[in-house]
C-alpha cells in the first residue's frame, strides 16, 4: 500500500461534509449508487476488493458528483505500475482506514501502569479509473450498459439471501418495523407492494434492524422517534439496506417512511464529524453479519452470532 497523506487535512470533517452535502441535495449516497450505467456495486481497489465501511459511502458520494462510471479506484502508484497515468489537473478522493498506537498509562484506582491501545483515522488519496489513461481495458464500463438481470434471476438471489437469515418475519397490517422487545420484523403482505423489488428493499432495512438484537450485534436502540439513539439506528439499518440492495442489484430508493429522518440525521452529521463513519461502520458489520449467513448455508452451517463484530 502506498504511505498515507501526510497532510493536515481532517479527514472525518471532510468526509462529513461531503455526506451531509449529499443529504441536503436529497440523494443519499447509499440509495442510488448503481444510477449511471457500469457502475453499479461497491465500489473496487484496484485488485478488485470491494471497499468497506465509509469508503463505500465517500466514493459513491463523489462518483456520483462527478459522474465517474467506473468502480475502480486506485492510488497514482498503483495507476503508475499498471503502465497508466493520471490525467494532469485530476483531484484526488479520501479513502480511509483506521490505524492503532499502544500508549502505557496510569490507572487511577489501581495506580498500576496499564496499556491502551489508541485508534485513530488515516488517509490516503485515490483516483476512479475514469480519471486515469492507458488502464487496462476491464477497468472501464462498456459504452452499452450491461443487460439487466432478468427479473427471475434477481428474484432467485433474493429469495436465497432472506431464505438463509433466521429472523421470524410476520406478514400482515400495514407497517413495516422491527420489534426489538420481541425480536421479529412484521411486514404488509407482499402483494401490498408495487412490486417485489421494492418489498425487498423495505425488508431489508428491517432485517438491518435484527442485525443489532442483543444476542447478535447488541447495537443500542432509541426510546422514541426523534431520539439521538433511535435516528442513529435509523441511519446504520438505511445504510445496511444500502450495501444489501448493491450485493442484490435492488434500487435502495429512499422511502416516506424513512425520508422523514433526514432531518435528524443532518442533526447528528453536524453535531458530530465522526457520526457517519461510526454509522457506516456498524452498517459494515450487519452487512457481514447478514451475507455471512449464506455463505455459513452453502458450507452446512449457521454462522456464530460474534461472527461480525470483530468486522
Amino acid at each position: 500500500m502506498s504511505k498515507p497523506a501526510r497532510t493536515g487535512r481532517d479527514a472525518a470533517a471532510e468526509i462529513s461534509a461531503i455526506i451531509i452535502d449529499r443529504l441536503e441535495k436529497g440523494v443519499p449516497p447509499w440509495t442510488r449508487p448503481w444510477r449511471t450505467s457500469g457502475s453499479g456495486g461497491r465500489p473496487l481497489r484496484h485488485c478488485g476488493t470491494p471497499y468497506t465501511g465509509i469508503n463505500n459511502l465517500l466514493l459513491w458520494a463523489l462518483g456520483d458528483m462527478h459522474g465517474y462510471r467506473s468502480r475502480y479506484w486506485m492510488t497514482y502508484r498503483q495507476a503508475s505500475e499498471l503502465g497508466a497515468q493520471v490525467r494532469r489537473g485530476e483531484q484526488g478522493a479520501l479513502s480511509v482506514y483506521y490505524s492503532s498506537f499502544k500508549k502505557t498509562e496510569t490507572d487511577a484506582a489501581s495506580g498500576e501502569a496499564v496499556e491502551r491501545s489508541i485508534r485513530f483515522l488515516r488517509h490516503y488519496i485515490v483516483f476512479n479509473a475514469d480519471q486515469i489513461d492507458g488502464l487496462p481495458g476491464y477497468y472501464y464500463p462498456p459504452e452499452v450498459p450491461a443487460a439487466p438481470l432478468t427479473p427471475s434471476l434477481r428474484q432467485a438471489a433474493i429469495d436465497s439471501f432472506f431464505a438463509a437469515i433466521p429472523a421470524d418475519v410476520r406478514h400482515g397490517g400495514n407497517g413495516a418495523f422491527y420489534s426489538p422487545t420481541f425480536d421479529y420484523i412484521q411486514m404488509p403482505k407482499r402483494s401490498s407492494f408495487i412490486s417485489m423489488d421494492h418489498y425487498a428493499s423495505v425488508r431489508v432495512h428491517e432485517t438491518g434492524h435484527w442485525t443489532g438484537h442483543g444476542d447478535r450485534l447488541a447495537r443500542t436502540f432509541g426510546k422514541r422517534f426523534g431520539d439521538k439513539a433511535y435516528a442513529f439506528e435509523e441511519l446504520v439499518a438505511e445504510i445496511t439496506a444500502g450495501l444489501v440492495c448493491a450485493e442484490l442489484g435492488l434500487s435502495n430508493e429512499l422511502h416516506d417512511s424513512h425520508a422523514s429522518y433526514v432531518g435528524h440525521w443532518l442533526g447528528i452529521l453536524k453535531a458530530d464529524k465522526t457520526a457517519i463513519i461510526h454509522a457506516a461502520s456498524k452498517a459494515e458489520q450487519a452487512f457481514a453479519y447478514l451475507t455471512a449467513f449464506g455463505e455459513a448455508g452453502q458450507a452446512g452451517s449457521a454462522p456464530p452470532p460474534e461472527l461480525a463484530a470483530a468486522a
